[in-house]
C-alpha cells in the first residue's frame, strides 16, 4: 500500500473509500430499496461470520447497540453497570439512557483496560452488568472478567468500538461476552459512514434487539401479511442501518484484510522508534492471551508532567502529523458525570494520567511504512527537544 506523497500531510485517520464503495452506493440509489433491504441482512450475516458469532444485528451506531443490549436484558433504574473510567463517553451514556447508574472503575496502567482488582473492590449488590471496553483494540483479560461476571450474576457486554478482529485466546472480540457492539465510524477499522453492529450467540437477545431497533414493531417490513399493518409490543427506537450504509460495509469487509495488515505493519514499525524512549510508555499490542486490532499507537508521557503534551503535539502537527487523544478526560470527571455523581480528581489515577498525558499516533491503512518511520523519527526528535 502506497504511503502519503508529502510527509507534511499525514492525518490521524482517513476514510478508505474507493471505487468499489462508490459503485455499491450508486447501485442502491438506483434501486427501489433504501432501508429494510437485503444488503443490511447480508452485512449482518457476513460480519457475524467473520467474528465467529451466530447472530448479527446492524444498528445506527455502536452507542445504539450498547443501549439496546442493556435494555433488552432488563437493565434499568436501581441497577448499576460497571464502566471503565477511561473510554469514550458513549459507553457511559448508554447506561444513562437505560436509567441505570454507571459504576466507574479505574483502568490498568499498562493496557488502559478496566482493572479487574479495582472492579472487585467496588462491587455492590445492585450490579447487573459489566461493560468492558477493549481499549484502543487490546482485549481485556476476559478470563478474569468472565469469572467476575459468573460470580456476581452480572451480564458481560463488550464495547468493541475499536476492536474489530482483535482476539483473546483465539476468539474474536465481540464473541467473548453475552453481547458485543461495534462501531463503523469513518476512521475506524472499517466504515459504513455511521453505523454499528451487535453480535451475540443468543437468538432471543438478537431478535429482541432487532425488534427494539425498529420502533418495537411485531413484524418487520418484509414479514407483514398485509402492507402497512403491524402492532407495537415493545418500546422501540429508530436505530436502523440504511441499505447505503450496508452496501459500504460489505465493500469494506472485502478490503478489511488489507486494511488490517497495513495497521499491524505500521504499528510495529512505529513502535520500534518509541520503545527505547525512557520517558514514554507504549502499550504492547499483545498481553497474555490478548492480541490488539491496532487502532492506533498510544504514547503516554510521564505522570509528573515533566514533558508537556502540548509541546510534543505542536512539534508533530508542525511536521504535518495528525494526532488525537483517547480520551480527553476520565469519564467520571466530565462535567455531566462529575456534577451528577460528585466525583473528584484523584479517584481514578490511571485514567486521569492517560487523559492528561496520552498522545494517539496514526497507524491506519492511509499510511505506508515510510510514513510510520517519519512519525517515529519526528516523535523522537520532539522528545529530545523537550529534554533540552
Amino acid at each position: 500500500m502506497k504511503g502519503i506523497s508529502s510527509p507534511k500531510s499525514i492525518p490521524f485517520g482517513r476514510p478508505m473509500i474507493g471505487d468499489t464503495e462508490i459503485t455499491a452506493v450508486q447501485r442502491v440509489l438506483e434501486g427501489p430499496t433504501l432501508v429494510h433491504g437485503p444488503l443490511s441482512r447480508e452485512f449482518e450475516v457476513q460480519f457475524a461470520a467473520r467474528a465467529g458469532a451466530k447472530y448479527g444485528v446492524s444498528v445506527s451506531s455502536c452507542t445504539a447497540g450498547l443501549h439496546l443490549s442493556m435494555l433488552v436484558n432488563g437493565i434499568g433504574p436501581g441497577h448499576t453497570v460497571a464502566v471503565p473510567a477511561m473510554t469514550h463517553v458513549a459507553t457511559a451514556h448508554a447506561v444513562e439512557f437505560c436509567g441505570a447508574r454507571p459504576l466507574f472503575v479505574d483502568v490498568e496502567h499498562d493496557t488502559g483496560n478496566m482493572d479487574p482488582d479495582a472492579l472487585t473492590s467496588s462491587l455492590d449488590s445492585s450490579l447487573r452488568c459489566i461493560e468492558v471496553v477493549h481499549y484502543l483494540g487490546l482485549p481485556c483479560d476476559m478470563s478474569l472478567m468472565s469469572a467476575i461476571s459468573e460470580r456476581t450474576g452480572a451480564i458481560l457486554i463488550e464495547d468493541c468500538a475499536l476492536a474489530v478482529d482483535a482476539e483473546y485466546d483465539g476468539r474474536k472480540a465481540g464473541t467473548l461476552g453475552l453481547v458485543g457492539c461495534f462501531s463503523f465510524y469513518p476512521i475506524k477499522h472499517m466504515t459504513t459512514i455511521e453505523g454499528g453492529m451487535v453480535l451475540s450467540d443468543n437468538k432471543n437477545i438478537a431478535e429482541a434487539i432487532n425488534q427494539r431497533k425498529s420502533f418495537g414493531y411485531d413484524h418487520a417490513l418484509g414479514n407483514r401479511s398485509r402492507p402497512g399493518i403491524y402492532d407495537v409490543t415493545e418500546l422501540g427506537y429508530n436505530y436502523r442501518m440504511s441499505e447505503v450504509q450496508a452496501a459500504i460495509g460489505l465493500s469494506q469487509l472485502d478490503r478489511l484484510n488489507e486494511f488490517q495488515i497495513a495497521r499491524a505493519t505500521n504499528h510495529r514499525v512505529l513502535k520500534t522508534y518509541l520503545d527505547d524512549i525512557d520517558e514514554v510508555t507504549v502499550f504492547s499490542a499483545k498481553k497474555g492471551k490478548a492480541v490488539s486490532s491496532h487502532y492506533c499507537l498510544n504514547a503516554v508521557l510521564p505522570r509528573d508532567g515533566s514533558i508537556s503534551r502540548d509541546a510534543i503535539v505542536s512539534e508533530l502537527n508542525a511536521a504535518g502529523i495528525g494526532t488525537s487523544v483517547h480520551y480527553p478526560s476520565a469519564v467520571p470527571l466530565l462535567t455531566y458525570y462529575r456534577e451528577k455523581y460528585d466525583y473528584r480528581r484523584g479517584q481514578f489515577p490511571n485514567a486521569e494520567w492517560l487523559a492528561s498525558q496520552t498522545i494517539s499516533l496514526p497507524v491506519g491503512p492511509h499510511l505506508g511504512t515510510k510514513d510510520a518511520e517519519y512519525i517515529g523519527k519526528t516523535f523522537k526528535d520532539a522528545i529530545l527537544k523537550a529534554r533540552n
